[in-house]
């Protein structure tokens, strides 16, 4: 796997300046997609799928979200929430200067949904994986409970074996794409432990907000992006349901991903594949 390019933009937030990282694939020239990641994934979650649509000649550009992965981290946890990272986005999106295309898994979902809700940050064509207008309170209870936890490590190998673990639903992945995300979504503390690559302050408001539904059905009905959403055959995340009501909208798409939860990991040659003819056009 070739090494990508990386990237970093200073964006101005209403509680001061911040960093935002990123990697990217593919000529500087080509038509932008950015494929942003989940609640604690970096967006080296996306380097196969990135890679492939590289090769199409699109330019492709991985961020992190603010507390995740090479991204500073904000000065209060509350703020840890989409509309920040909406903010954040919608500034790179505007020094980017070009129309774009967006993947979103589960949370990056969320804040592409942001984001097509405004015509000045509006994608040409946006990928939902795994996640749609309304998430059940149940599904969110179960992640924060997950997210309480204080994970460390004594070495990559038993970080990478949690992680094959925790992420079982992502799908059947080989054993380098297991290695791959471990990897990339840890990192090693000044005592020798790995832990994951996010802000534990990430928790507080995910707990917080974790109490009801999530429900944007209004937000959706005005959005008019064309729109591929990818649905994990078992996900508890994106119900059977609401992936209906969404496939009723015109210009929307829903395929189920058989042998996976929340969310698929778009690796696999299939679910890439997908992913580029859809925004191919």
């Amino acid at each position: 796997m070739s090494e990508p390019r990386r990237g970093a933009i200073r964006v101005a937030l209403p509680f001061g300046p911040l960093t935002i990282r990123w990697v990217e694939w593919g000529p500087v020239t080509g038509e932008p997609v950015l494929c942003v990641h989940g609640l604690t994934r970096t967006g080296r979650d996306f380097d196969a799928l990135a890679q492939a649509l590289a090769g199409q000649g699109r330019r492709v550009l991985c961020p992190d979200m603010p507390g995740r992965g090479e991204s500073g981290w904000l000065p209060d946890g509350s703020l840890y929430a989409v509309p920040t990272y909406v903010a954040a986005c919608a500034q790179l999106l505007a020094a980017l200067g070009r129309p774009f295309d967006w993947v979103g898994t589960s949370m990056g979902g969320l804040i592409g949904m942001g984001l097509a809700a405004t015509p000045a940050t509006q994608p040409r064509r946006m990928v939902l994986n795994d996640v749609g207008p309304f998430v059940p309170a149940a599904a969110l209870q179960r992640i924060a409970a997950y997210l309480s936890l204080d994970l460390s490590f004594p070495d990559m190998a038993a970080w990478t074996a949690h992680v094959r673990k925790a992420y079982a639903p992502f799908g059947p992945l080989t054993e380098e794409q297991w290695r791959h995300l471990a990897e990339t979504s840890g990192r090693m503390t000044a005592q020798g432990r790995v832990v994951p690559h996010y802000d534990p302050a990430i928790r507080a408001p995910f707990a917080a907000s974790a109490a009801a539904d999530i429900a944007l059905w209004d937000m959706w009905d005005a959005l008019t992006v064309p729109m591929l959403v990818l649905r994990g055959e078992t996900s508890d995340i994106l119900p059977a349901g609401a992936a209906a009501r969404m496939a009723a909208k015109p210009g929307v798409r829903v395929e189920t991903i058989p042998g996976c939860g929340h969310a698929p990991a778009l690796m696999e040659a299939g679910q890439v594949a997908m992913v580029s003819r859809f925004l191919a056009g």
